[in-house]
């Protein structure tokens, strides 16, 4: 039997809300503990129903909902949002996991894959969307699983090779043998999944890690 998964929507269009309901409202397992249409509303809640998921449209007006479900990660840990939203695009997808989603649905996906998306969430999993799921969410995706496990020295590495230099200029401004070096570049190439200079550089780049540049 699937456990309670208790459940907030927060969309701004009523009509949309309505639709939401009506999925969410044919799987006995979920209860609906309150609809927001703004986010101020939605802060209020989810501070007050501490649901298991909230579900979030990216456009509540003229608010950006990605500034919402960092928000709503901050102040409510314990809640696993789920973004709801007409965007495909790669960056949009990003920028959402990279703010703490757990997930991504787009509108117009059937009440199936909400479901789906709901019971993995739920389970603590992270979700995408079928049609999205592509190179930037891999990216994403990478960077949310590994990203926060690289050592300081893998990062100095990893940044330093982005800007060219072979491992013999790195070795000689860390203090260390090429040798090492590249045993730290084949450690990254297995941590994120990423193999060749050019795919680290691009890594390290798009993940904004210059900015320390040593």
């Amino acid at each position: 039997m699937t456990p309670r998964v208790t459940v907030a929507v927060v969309e701004d269009h009523a009509l949309v809300r309505d639709g939401l309901r009506l999925i969410l409202q044919g799987e006995p397992w979920i209860e609906i503990v309150g609809e927001a249409a703004d986010a101020a509303e939605a802060f209020a809640l989810v501070g007050r129903t501490a649901p298991d998921v909230a579900l979030v449209d990216l456009t509540l007006g003229d608010v950006d909902g990605v500034p919402l479900i960092r928000g709503l990660g901050v102040r409510y840990p314990g809640t696993r949002t789920v973004a709801v939203t007409m965007h495909r695009d790669g960056e949009t997808v990003r920028q959402v996991f990279l703010a703490g989603a757990a997930g991504y649905v787009v509108k117009g996906a059937s009440g199936a894959e909400l479901i789906t998306a709901i019971r993995a969430v739920a389970r603590g999993e992270r979700y995408v969307h079928s049609t999205v799921a592509g190179g930037m969410v891999a990216d994403s995706l990478r960077w949310l699983r590994h990203g926060q496990r690289l050592s300081p020295r893998e990062r100095e590495v990893l940044r330093l090779l982005a800007t060219g230099r072979t491992a013999t200029d790195v070795g000689r401004t860390l203090g260390i043998s090429a040798h090492t070096v590249r045993r730290h570049a084949a450690n990254l190439a297995a941590k994120l999944g990423l193999h060749g200079r050019v795919a680290l550089a691009r890594y390290a780049i798009e993940q904004d890690l210059m900015r320390d540049e040593v």
